[in-house]
C-alpha cells in the first residue's frame, strides 16, 4: 500500500501553527483491511511511543493487527519525520498533517479527539495530549484544542480578538 497522508483542510480565524502535541496524541483512525476490505467498527488509535514488533522479526510499527475476517497480519507506522503544523497561510486549503507507512493496513476516516479525562481511585487524570496553537500575531498559546466538533473558537486576551478553527475537513491521500 505504501505512503499514506492525511490531509487538514480548515479556516483559520487569527490563530496558526495548529499542531498534535506529544508522543502520546491519539490518531484516531478507521482502517480497511487491504486483502479482504473489512473496516474497524470502532475508531482505533495510533501513538508515536508505541512500537510493536512485527512477525518473524522484520522490524516494527506504531500498530501490529490481524485482521478479524482473514487473519492477515497487518501494520501500520506513523511517519514522525512528516508531522507538519496547518498554519495561517494554509487557510481553506487541504494540507499534509502526517503520512503513514501501510503495510495491509489503509486509513479510510480520522477523527481529531483531544485528550481525555477519567477518574482513578478518586483522582481526575488526563491521557493523550490534543491539538495546540498559536494566536496568528501575537504567539499567544492555546492549549488542548478538542477539534471533535470539526469546530474550536477561544479569545486572545494579548489581541483582544476571537480566535477559532471551523469547518475542519479531511481526507487521505497517496504519497
Amino acid at each position: 500500500m505504501g505512503k499514506i497522508g492525511l490531509q487538514l483542510k480548515a479556516t483559520l480565524e487569527n490563530i496558526t501553527n495548529v499542531r498534535p502535541v506529544g508522543e502520546d496524541f491519539r490518531w484516531y483512525l478507521k482502517l480497511k483491511c487491504g486483502t479482504c476490505g473489512e473496516v474497524s467498527e470502532k475508531w482505533q488509535y495510533l501513538r508515536l511511543m508505541d512500537n510493536h514488533p512485527l512477525k518473524g522479526g522484520r522490524g516494527s510499527a506504531t500498530m501490529v493487527q490481524k485482521c478479524k475476517l482473514c487473519s492477515r497480519e497487518n501494520s501500520i507506522d506513523i511517519l514522525s519525520h512528516t508531522i507538519k503544523p496547518y498554519n495561517a497561510e494554509d487557510n481553506e486549503t487541504f494540507k499534509t498533517i502526517v503520512e503513514f507507512e501501510c503495510r495491509g493496513l489503509e486509513p479510510v476516516d480520522f477523527q481529531p479527539q483531544a485528550s481525555f479525562h477519567y477518574f482513578f481511585a478518586g483522582h481526575l487524570c488526563t491521557s493523550g495530549a490534543g491539538f495546540v496553537a498559536e494566536g496568528a500575531e501575537s504567539g499567544t498559546p492555546f492549549t488542548d484544542i478538542n477539534l471533535l466538533e470539526k469546530d474550536w473558537n477561544d479569545y486572545d486576551e494579548k489581541k483582544k480578538e476571537s480566535v477559532g478553527i471551523y469547518e475542519v475537513t479531511h481526507k487521505f491521500v497517496k504519497c
